[in-house]
């Protein structure tokens, strides 16, 4: 296949997750396995012999072409083979396949912070990253609930911001996302719930659907019973309804958790506004685990990843499924080229 010339694709760059998990595997694939390269101008950083290993448990070897630096990146003359930036982040006798542990998290920060000085300096247009593990990146030095408000306070975010998990043409946001679900009632508010459905509302249209259909679910059982069983809908989630509404934001709701999926599958909704973390996580696993992405939603620059995690339990293995780290890759070549030619 004859690439698009290196100019008018977007750099992307890739990173290759946690080094005890299945990352290092699925971005073999992605690159040995897929046309990839056809969609944007790939720079893969990470340690070398992590990148060895992967190919290794892939069974997939992977040509690639070396820089010294991303600048030299963008204006690569061939961009069919991907981009090779090492960097040595941990040693291999460091790392225990399939344990979380701090030297892996750490791993994980030092590259990241790496690809997102890079989009700073106009080098990188967006960023996909392989699976991590929350509790290993807390133990390398993550000051934060998760890796999203990492990145919000790395690169300066002071307005809204949320993830957004995607499945086909299906997004959703939510209110609250890694917190106890017993603090999840306390997060809701009629302004984060505005929030979160005028931004996901924006990013659809962005994304190229101009009238996006938004849902909001309920937050209580059966919508809350009219109030016996719970006043969050009454008192919160329905005035913020209204208030978008108002604004001319095309919004519903609120809709029993419990079948607002079942509309938006089939069609009726292309986005859901949920109040909690597993609200949402469970329909859209369940709907295609092995296809899901999740976009940080509300940052400067487009950074995605599969929505699935570290899968210590296979890695090293040679089973991982790449279907959803390709999808994450081809929506962050689709946002990076929006934003490399906004």
């Amino acid at each position: 296949m004859q690439n698009t010339p290196a100019t008018t694709l977007p750099v992307v760059a890739l990173t290759l997750g946690d080094p005890a998990g299945i990352g290092p595997e699925l971005i073999a694939r992605l690159l040995g396995q897929t046309d990839a390269t056809a969609h944007a101008n790939i720079v893969l950083m990470g340690d070398a012999w992590l990148w060895a290993d992967g190919q290794k448990v892939a069974g997939v070897p992977v040509a690639t072409q070396p820089v010294h630096s991303f600048a030299e990146v963008r204006t690569r003359a061939d961009t069919s083979l991907p981009a090779w930036l090492p960097m040595d982040t941990v040693a291999a006798a460091q790392v225990v396949r399939g344990q979380a542990q701090a030297v892996g998290g750490a791993s994980v920060l030092q590259v990241l912070n790496a690809c997102m000085d890079a989009t700073q300096h106009g080098e990188v247009d967006a960023i996909c990253f392989a699976p991590l593990n929350k509790f290993a990146m807390k133990q390398g030095g993550l000051r934060h609930e998760d890796e999203l408000h990492h990145f919000a306070e790395y690169l300066g975010v002071k307005t809204y911001f949320c993830e957004f998990n995607t499945l086909g043409d299906l997004w959703t946001s939510r209110v609250s996302s890694h917190i106890p679900l017993k603090d999840a009632a306390s997060y809701l508010t009629q302004e984060r719930i505005q929030q979160a459905a005028a931004l996901i509302y924006r990013s659809l249209q962005a994304s190229g659907i101009a009238a996006p259909k938004v849902a909001v679910a309920a937050f209580n059982p059966h919508g809350g019973d009219g109030g016996t069983c719970g006043r969050e809908e009454i008192d919160t989630i329905a005035p913020a309804v209204a208030a978008l509404q108002a604004q001319g934001i095309a919004v519903e709701g609120p809709f029993p958790a419990d079948t607002i999926f079942l509309k938006a599958r089939d069609g009726e909704y292309q986005a859901i506004v949920t109040m909690y973390h597993d609200q949402g996580q469970i329909a859209i696993k369940l709907m295609g685990f092995s296809k899901g992405v999740t976009v940080q939603g509300g940052l400067p620059v487009p950074i995605t990843t599969p929505a699935h995690g570290t899968a210590y339990d296979i890695a090293g293995q040679g089973k991982a499924d790449v279907n959803a780290t390709y999808n994450a890759f081809r929506i962050a070549a689709r946002m990076g080229l929006a934003q490399a030619t906004h």
